[in-house]
């Protein structure tokens, strides 16, 4: 037996008993005429203890022991003269009779401790000495009893958990598909799903009334901290629904998991259409977390004498409530901040709400006192606010200063990872226009059901269409989406026809879920949550790759086991790929 208990669960009700523990050396410290061991495994860390009495030849081993050194030890529990508060096992300690390395281990490449020492590179590099820590361990242990408490919610909703394909047919819309070679159809080729979505619909046409799973999908794009080409997706679909039921329902779910997860109770989670959140907020995944709205100003900024402003489709700006003493250096740096490349502005221009009620602001000559006074009553501004305003088209400048939004609630402490404000985003529009390709492409996905009164416009005024479609935001983050789909043969042939699939396209690529929909599909929507975004979330944390085990870096590489790479040339021409490996 490698082991009696973990190295977690011993305490002062385990004193006199003969124990055999099992796990790595965390750390030794040798006192002379003592030693102490700690020895950790997944549940926790137990102090060893070998003292001059001990058998030379037991010291001896327990001073050859190095970091990391996989251990077996026997021994009586015995009380801890100076306890440990810290840890779970602090009020006892192992008198050792017996130890047995079972692996010698090298020096880590960086400490084994919740403070590591290294960087982000080399522990992915060595990621299953990384799994050792603290945090990571945490991380993951939050992730596994998401997971458990998504299937127990969802099981009480009577969903059923139904696996579907990996190898799928590749369709042109949405990101860029990762492919499989076929080596017994030459030339063809499968795709890595980027979501389950036809089948699921398909599951709802067969009856399955109500489908989940826990699920990975790949896509082959861009990636950011909160991307990674393998991702993981609770993706659910029920039928015989409306918009407000789906709501409901994933309401009821995140509302589960943050009671069971972290002991907090969401609320009623608010509702805003697309149109709101863009107007104001200049995003469609608002942090609602703290206020800030946009105030609108072209009615009393317009037509002054500053160019601009003037020339302007929209001048907009913030209310900074009590940030009227931030300094030239500080709002210069604001300035420089708007000015980068990713966001692209020209400028800022500011005004200061004295403590006597008067404005002073960076373009005083182009205004009078009333008129900057006037500007300041559109923000409901008092003595100590700073408002910060831009200028130019109207989509670009509002995306502009949501930037500066985030920017400077970031500076002033308002964006706190323990504080969770969820909202639901609904009504956006049904397609958006493609200025490089000249036609319209499915915001979501072709297969999401337009608003019905607003169909007789896909032929008159597409852009103009509003969906029936709806994303969960959580403190600024996109954390899920979702429709009503299309069950309609003949509307999803019309919607087709907007996206610019010939007929021949539209029945080589969903020919079969057409089919299928003349064989009676119900009304049906549904939802996926990106998980992986979501347990990082819940544990405080800016990147999605620390809640993953085993995650590809920025690059979409796996550095630990250097992939992707190359594959002998005998395979390339097994699969018909007229590709020549270099030497």
């Amino acid at each position: 037996m490698h082991r009696t208990h973990t190295c977690g669960e011993l305490t002062l009700a385990d004193l006199g008993k003969t124990v055999t523990l099992s796990g790595w050396v965390q750390k030794s410290r040798d006192l002379g005429g003592m030693t102490f061991i700690d020895v950790r495994d997944r549940y926790g860390i137990t102090q060893l203890t070998f003292n001059a009495d001990d058998d030379a030849s037991l010291r001896a081993s327990a001073r050859e022991l190095g970091r990391e050194y996989v251990i077996k030890v026997t021994g009586e529990v015995i009380e801890r003269s100076n306890k440990n508060a810290k840890i779970s096992t602090g009020d006892i300690e192992i008198k050792v009779s017996n130890l047995e390395i079972l692996n010698a281990a090298k020096l880590p490449p960086f400490t084994i401790e919740d403070e590591t020492d290294g960087g982000d590179d080399i522990r992915m590099k060595f990621r299953y000495l990384d799994l050792r820590r603290n945090p990571v361990r945490e991380n993951l242990i939050l992730r596994h009893k998401t997971s458990q408490e998504v299937r127990r919610y969802l099981d009480s909703q009577n969903f059923l958990e139904v696996e579907t394909p990996y190898l799928i047919k590749s369709t042109p819309e949405g990101a860029r598909d990762f492919v499989v070679p076929s080596r017994m159809n030459p030339g063809e080729f499968y795709a890595l799903p980027q979501s389950p979505q036809t089948f699921k619909q398909l599951l709802m046409v067969s009856g399955f009334d109500r489908y989940f799973q826990i699920v990975k999908c790949f896509r082959d794009e861009d990636l950011r901290a909160d991307r990674q080409p393998e991702f993981t997706q609770i993706d659910c679909e029920m039928s015989f629904v409306e918009q407000e039921d789906v709501l409901n329902i994933f309401e009821g779910l995140a509302k589960h998991i943050f009671k069971t997860i972290k002991g907090i109770d969401l609320g009623a989670v608010p509702r805003m259409t697309y149109a709101d959140a863009m107007r104001l907020y200049g995003s469609d995944k608002p942090d609602i977390r703290f206020g800030m709205q946009f105030v609108e100003l072209n009615d009393v900024a317009k037509e002054k004498g500053f160019p601009v402003f003037d020339a302007a489709e929209l001048v907009v700006g913030i209310n900074a409530e009590n940030c009227a003493d931030y300094t030239r250096k500080q709002l210069d740096a604001l300035t420089d901040f708007i000015k980068r490349p990713q966001i692209g502005a020209t400028g800022l221009v500011y005004a200061r709400v004295n403590e006597d009620g008067s404005v002073k602001s960076s373009v005083d000559k182009f205004f009078t006192p009333e008129q900057l006074t006037a500007i300041a009553a559109k923000f409901h501004a008092k003595p100590g606010d700073l408002l910060l305003i831009m200028a130019g088209g109207k989509d670009k400048v509002r995306k502009q200063l949501n930037e500066l939004r985030l920017e400077v609630a970031s500076q002033l402490g308002l964006r706190d990872k323990n504080t969770f404000a969820p909202l639901w985003v609904i009504d956006f529009p049904l397609l958006e226009w493609d200025e490089d390709n000249a036609r319209y492409h499915a915001m979501h996905h072709p297969f999401t059901s337009p608003k019905p009164e607003d169909i007789p416009l896909l032929d008159t005024n597409p852009g103009e269409v509003r969906a029936n479609a709806y994303d969960f935001v959580l403190n600024g983050v996109e954390v899920g989406g979702g429709s009503i789909r299309i069950h309609d043969r003949d509307l999803q042939s019309l919607m087709f026809k907007h996206l610019g699939f010939s007929p021949e396209e539209a029945q080589k690529q969903f020919g079969f879920l057409m089919e299928a929909f003349t064989y009676g599909a119900p009304p049906h929507g549904g939802l996926a949550f990106g998980f992986d975004r979501l347990v990082s979330l819940l544990a405080g944390l800016d990147s999605i790759r620390d809640v993953i085990a085993f995650p590809k870096n920025n690059s979409g590489r796996d550095i630990m086991i250097d992939a992707p790479s190359t594959i002998h040339q005998e395979q390339l021409d097994e699969l018909s790929l007229n590709i020549n490996i270099k030497e």
